[in-house]
C-alpha cells in the first residue's frame, strides 16, 4: 500500500504593495512561497494575474502545481463576498473601483477551488488560531500596512458583523480631519496608513521639505514608500519620517483604543507591514499612546506583534480553504443524511 500523499493548500495575502503566496501542509508548515510586487497600473485582472503566478511560484517552491492542491484561499482587501468570492471597492488597488469576480477567475486560472476573503479578517484568524491570540478568546486584530485593517475574534469566533466588521482604519479619529484614501475625513488611516502617509509626504516635498525618503526608494529600487524605506529613513532620523510615524502612531493610539473601550478584548495584535517591520519597539509606544484614551486605563488589553509575520495573511487565506471545504463537506453529509431519511421513509410507506 503506497503512502498517502499529504494534503497541500495556497494561500494568497494581496496587499497593497505586494503579493505574498504560499503552500502549506495540513500542520500549517509553509513548505513553499513566493513574493510579487502588486501592479500600480492596469486593472482587476492584471493585479489577479500577478496572483496566480505567485502561487504557482509558490507551488513550484514545494515542489507541486496548483492544480494538485486540495484548494486556495484569498485574503483581499475591499468589500469581499465571501459567497460568490467578488472583490469591490479595494481603492488601494490599481482601477479596482468596480466589482471584480476573483474566486472565480484564480479557480479557473489555477485549477483549484479558491476560496475568497477579507484580508485583515484571515490574517487575524490565522493569529487566533495558529499564532500569538492561541492564549485568548477575545482579540482584535490590527494590521498596519498600505490602508490600517481590523479583525475581530469575540468567544473564539470571528465576528463579521454584517460583512464590513473589524473596519478600525475607518474609525474617526479627528473630526473633519485629513482626507483619507476612502474620500471621508478624520479616519484613523488617513493618518497611518501607508498610502495616506506617502501621499501627505510627496506634499511636505513638494513645499520644499528636506527628506531623504524618495532617495531612499530610488535607491533601493521601488517606485512606492515600502515599509522599509520607511524603516530605513527612522534609522537614519529622517525628521519627515519621524514626523509622519509620530502622527500614525498617535492615531493608532486614539482608534485602537476606542475599539477596545468598546469591544473590552483581552489582547490585540499588530500585524501588517509596518507593524512588522517596526516591531515591538513601536509596539510599545502604541501602547503608550492608548493609555491616555483607554476607559480603564489600569487593565489595559495585551498587545503583541503578530507571531506568523509577514506569512499571516497567506497561511490565514490557505485556513480559510480549509475551512471552506469542511463546511461544504459537512452540508454534503447532511444532505445525504437527508436523502437516506427520504428514502427510507418512502420504502416504509411502500410497504
Amino acid at each position: 500500500m503506497s503512502p498517502r500523499k499529504p494534503v497541500l493548500r495556497g494561500g494568497i495575502d494581496l496587499g497593497g504593495t505586494k503579493i505574498q503566496a504560499v503552500v502549506v501542509d495540513g500542520k500549517w508548515n509553509v513548505l513553499g512561497q513566493k513574493r510579487r510586487p502588486t501592479p500600480t497600473e492596469g486593472h482587476p485582472r492584471d493585479v489577479a494575474e500577478e496572483m496566480a503566478d505567485a502561487l504557482r511560484e509558490a507551488a513550484l517552491d514545494a515542489g507541486t502545481r496548483p492544480s494538485a492542491l486540495a484548494g486556495a484561499g484569498v485574503g483581499s482587501p475591499g468589500d469581499v463576498n465571501e459567497v460568490t468570492g467578488t472583490v469591490s471597492g479595494a481603492r488601494n488597488l490599481p482601477g479596482w473601483e468596480g466589482t471584480f469576480k476573483l474566486g472565480s477567475w484564480l479557480t479557473k486560472s489555477l485549477g483549484t477551488p479558491v476560496a475568497v476573503g477579507n484580508d485583515v479578517r484571515v490574517a487575524s484568524e490565522a493569529e487566533a488560531r495558529l499564532g500569538i491570540g492561541r492564549r485568548y478568546k477575545s482579540l482584535l486584530g490590527v494590521f498596519w500596512g498600505t490602508g490600517v485593517g481590523g479583525g475581530v475574534i469575540l468567544n473564539g469566533e470571528s465576528w463579521l458583523g454584517r460583512g464590513t466588521a473589524g473596519e478600525i482604519g475607518h474609525m474617526v479619529v479627528r473630526r473633519n480631519g485629513a482626507r483619507c484614501t476612502c474620500g471621508r475625513r478624520g479616519c484613523m488611516e488617513a493618518y497611518a496608513g501607508r498610502a495616506a502617509m506617502e501621499l501627505k509626504a510627496r506634499r511636505e516635498h513638494a513645499r520644499g521639505v528636506k527628506t531623504d525618503l524618495f532617495k531612499l526608494m530610488e535607491k533601493h529600487g521601488h517606485d512606492r514608500l515600502t515599509s522599509g524605506i520607511w524603516e530605513r529613513a527612522l534609522n537614519a532620523n529622517d525628521a519627515l519620517a519621524t514626523k509622519l510615524i509620530d502622527r500614525a502612531v498617535a492615531a493608532l493610539g486614539a482608534g485602537i483604543a476606542s475599539a477596545v473601550n468598546l469591544l473590552d478584548v483581552e489582547a490585540v495584535i499588530i500585524g501588517g507591514g509596518l507593524g512588522v517591520r517596526l516591531g515591538e519597539p513601536y509596539v510599545k509606544r502604541i501602547r503608550e499612546a492608548m493609555a491616555p484614551h483607554l476607559f480603564k486605563d489600569d487593565h489595559p488589553p495585551a498587545l503583541h506583534v503578530a507571531a506568523l509575520g509577514d506569512l499571516g495573511g497567506a497561511i490565514g487565506a490557505a485556513l480559510l480553504s480549509a475551512d471552506r471545504d469542511k463546511v461544504a463537506r459537512k452540508r454534503a453529509r447532511s444532505h445525504s443524511g437527508q436523502r437516506s431519511s427520504i428514502a427510507a421513509a418512502a420504502s416504509r410507506a411502500s410497504e
